[in-house]
Formats: structure tokens, C-alpha cells, sequence
């Protein structure tokens, strides 16, 4: 795309919204949102920073591929879950965690962590999605 205006505002636009998407993945467990939404919203920073710039300067920003990203997630999400089965509970049973950093209690759970396996699986996937069809529409 030729607008001045998108290429200028994007990489703001798409720090915003990825600043945006980690509140609401870390937010999701106690209220609306979670890893789904969260990952959606990054997904559209990466997808307007394409359209803005092109799919390489996107790739070139993410690091990882989509694809290892995804993968990472499904990864994190199913190892969440033998956390139940470690305490002789079910598959996917919530388990928490209390240890102290510095000082103060953290609350760590096993739900936490397959919401941000979730995030990684959505980040990923969409992505690779958008950059696919990005790079078609440009040829």
C-alpha cells in the first residue's frame, strides 16, 4: 500500500496493539479476554505492519518463524496441562504456584501458562496466514 500516512503510523500502531494484546492475555484468566483475543490483537499489529511495509520487514521483526512460534505454543499448552496429572489430578486440571521473587508472592498457575500457550498457537498461526496471502497479493 502507498499511504504515507499507514507506513508512518504502523510501526506505532503495531507496538501499541502488541503492548495492548499482552495486558489482555495476562488480564484473561480473572477477566474477559485471554490468550485467544490477546493473540488475535497481535496478530493484527503484524498484519497491518505488513500491509504498511511488505512481508519482509515483518518477518525480519518477528524474529521466529510463525510456524516455530505456533509450535512453541502448542508445545507450552500441553505440557500446562500434565501439570494436573503430576498432582493426580486430570489432564488440564489447574495447579498453582506460589513462590516469592523479591520479596513479594507470585501467583503462577498452570492456567496462565496455556493461556500463553494459546496466544503463541494464535500469534502463530494467524500470522503465517496473513503473511501468506500478503505475499500472493504482492505477486
Amino acid at each position: 500500500m502507498n499511504s504515507l500516512i499507514l507506513r508512518f503510523a504502523a510501526p506505532y500502531l503495531t507496538a501499541l496493539m502488541a503492548l495492548f494484546s499482552v495486558f489482555v492475555l495476562l488480564r484473561g484468566h480473572n477477566e474477559p479476554g485471554g490468550g485467544f483475543i490477546g493473540g488475535l490483537i497481535a496478530s493484527s499489529a503484524f498484519a497491518i505492519y505488513g500491509i504498511a511495509s511488505g512481508v519482509a520487514p515483518v518477518r525480519r521483526a518477528m524474529v521466529f518463524h510463525p510456524v516455530s512460534i505456533a509450535g512453541a505454543g502448542l508445545f507450552l499448552a500441553v505440557i500446562s496441562g500434565l501439570g494436573g496429572i503430576a498432582v493426580g489430578e486430570e489432564f488440564l486440571y489447574g495447579v498453582w504456584w506460589f513462590p516469592t521473587f523479591m520479596g513479594t508472592e507470585l501467583h503462577l498457575s498452570s492456567i496462565l501458562f496455556f493461556d500463553i500457550g494459546v496466544y503463541l498457537v494464535v500469534v502463530g498461526t494467524i500470522t503465517s496466514i496473513a503473511l501468506g496471502l500478503e505475499e500472493k497479493g504482492r505477486n
